[in-house]
């Protein structure tokens, strides 16, 4: 559901651009909002969110998709936990739906849907990795890295429950809004993916804001 904001840019407490490849690792408190913005369009964010004062509590697409009967997450969506809590909900939405399904790019992946040249191309998985290596003060490790979000990105679902990688909904300026309802950690690859149009075969940055 297409839903705008009230917040504005100028007023947001911290603002990051994350560009195309790198990673964005941050604590959203409870009550804090957090905006993803599409700087240039048709990007994808993949994203995992961690409980900040016990990571082993994360985001679970299983558990959200159940209880709003919806593979997309859009204005409304309450993201929930592996505990059955509520971390994040949705409160505004620009773009329309966000994928849950599709999971994040990995070198192994690569070569397996494209060729075995691919291999070595940045993906996403590296990105959370070394998120995770640079910031030990988080305490994850590579055993955290479960299934993720990827918003913006459209992977339309076929009648019989195939998916495919199509190319973005999303526009320049699109966002999506989420409100904390802990304290959360947000671990975010802004996507290099080269070869599929996921981003248009070509990756741009977003901005992380966040607004008290």
């Amino acid at each position: 559901m297409i839903t705008s904001s009230q917040f504005k840019a100028e007023q947001a407490t911290r603002r990051d651009t994350v560009l195309a490849g790198d990673y964005y690792m941050q604590v959203v408190k409870a009550g804090q909002t957090l905006r993803i913005l599409d700087l240039e369009g048709n990007q994808a964010a993949d994203t995992l969110f961690y409980n900040a004062n016990d990571p082993s509590e994360r985001y679970s697409a299983m558990d959200t998709i159940r209880e709003q009967g919806n593979v997309y997450l859009t204005t409304g969506t309450k993201l929930l936990s592996n505990d059955g809590n509520v971390m994040l909900e949705i409160t505004a939405d620009t773009c329309g739906r966000h994928d849950t399904l599709g999971g994040a790019c990995a070198t192994e992946s690569n070569t397996v849907r494209y060729a075995i040249e691919k291999k070595c191309m940045h993906a996403c998985r590296d990105s959370w990795l070394l998120a995770v290596a640079e910031n030990p003060q988080y305490g994850l490790s590579k055993r955290d890295i479960t299934h993720n979000i990827n918003f913006f990105m459209n992977v339309p679902v076929s009648s019989d429950g195939g998916l495919s990688f199509a190319d973005g909904i999303s526009g320049a300026g699109k966002y999506v809004e989420m409100t904390a309802a802990m304290d959360v950690i947000v671990l975010l690859s802004n996507c290099p993916q080269l070869n599929n149009p996921c981003n248009a075969y070509n990756p741009t940055a977003v901005e992380m804001l966040v607004w008290d």
